[in-house]
């Protein structure tokens, strides 16, 4: 199925349950009418308002079923994302509020010798990129280069996010990739 506007439904209805205090999703109804939500999936899930970051949480690797990601880190990135105070219902309501699902590809090693090696094999707009040293990490979505469409600028940000220098690549972290499938 190509339209996959649904699960952007799935995930607004997993905000209006915390609101509810009471089941809103129908679980057999929705794994009956699309079966690929049972099998195991990554997703992340993107709260913004107005054009501006609200909440985001996701899954790097599948670990559950896609239905189930789906619901919980769409309560997660409106409720627990430490960058931000949980969703009122106010905000929730609010017309400028918009969820955004990304369905991520399984993360790939990518290795390279020197930064410029990495340069030249990292796909802007295209690659998801994973950063890893040590006992830190950090993710971007592919769509963050959209923001930072500079290799260096989103390279020395990816840095700072995961706690490091903004110069970490000198250090040779572990790069590695995925691809994300958005729907808004």
């Amino acid at each position: 199925m190509n339209d996959k506007h649904y699960m952007v439904d799935i995930a607004k209805e997993a905000i209006a349950e915390v609101f509810a205090k009471h089941p809103l999703i129908d679980r057999e109804k929705l794994l009956k009418e699309h079966p690929e939500l049972a099998k195991k999936g990554a997703a992340f899930v993107t709260l913004e308002k107005r054009q501006s970051l609200r909440g985001c949480i996701g899954s790097l690797i599948a670990h559950r079923s896609l239905l189930d990601d789906l619901i919980e880190n769409a309560k997660a990135a409106a409720f627990s994302d430490p960058r931000f105070p949980p969703l009122s219902e106010e905000e929730f309501k609010d017309p400028n509020l918009s969820v955004e699902i990304s369905l991520l590809s399984e993360p790939k090693p990518l290795p390279y010798n020197d930064i410029e090696d990495l340069r030249s094999k990292i796909k802007p707009g295209e690659d998801g990129v994973i950063l890893k040293l040590g006992s830190y990490q950090a993710t971007y979505l592919p769509q963050v280069w959209d923001q930072l469409p500079k290799f260096d600028y989103f390279f020395a940000s990816l840095c700072q996010k995961a706690g490091l220098s903004g110069r970490c690549l000198q250090e040779h972290p572990q790069i590695y990739i995925y691809h994300a499938q958005k729907i808004t």
